[in-house]
């Protein structure tokens, strides 16, 4: 069941592969995503905490749980947008990253804004 309309969190993920901080002889594979917030609900919502997971391509599962994102704990006015850039690594050349962000809006209810799931992947080799 979804969340009221007034407790309603858009996102939008952007990844990319960082090929300078790779080392695909040594398994691993850095990628940074930039994550577009925005409330489109009509109160203020706070988002207090994130729950990532990170399955690559052996199926191997990573949950990170943490307060905050980048440091910050933004509260978001309806209409309101935060963007923010991190990163993570996997062992495959292919993964996925998907999770929620724990919100609180003003009122006091707490919510879930879900993550939807996208593809980390280095581009495909040209020959």
């Amino acid at each position: 069941m979804s969340a009221p309309d007034k407790y309603r969190i858009e996102i939008i993920p952007t990844p990319q592969f960082i090929p300078e901080q790779s080392d695909p002889d040594d398994n691993r594979y850095v990628f940074a995503y930039t994550i577009a917030i925005r409330n489109v609900g009509s109160v203020p919502a706070q988002l207090v905490s994130r729950h990532w997971i990170i399955t690559d391509a052996n199926n191997q599962v990573q949950e990170v749980r943490g307060l905050g994102v980048v440091g910050k704990q933004p509260l978001l006015q309806p209409g309101e947008r935060f963007e923010y850039t991190s990163g993570s690594s996997l062992t495959t050349p292919v993964g996925t990253m998907k999770g929620s962000y724990q919100m609180v809006a003003e009122d006091g209810t707490h919510f879930d804004a879900e993550i939807p799931e996208f593809v980390l992947a280095i581009p495909r080799a040209l020959h």
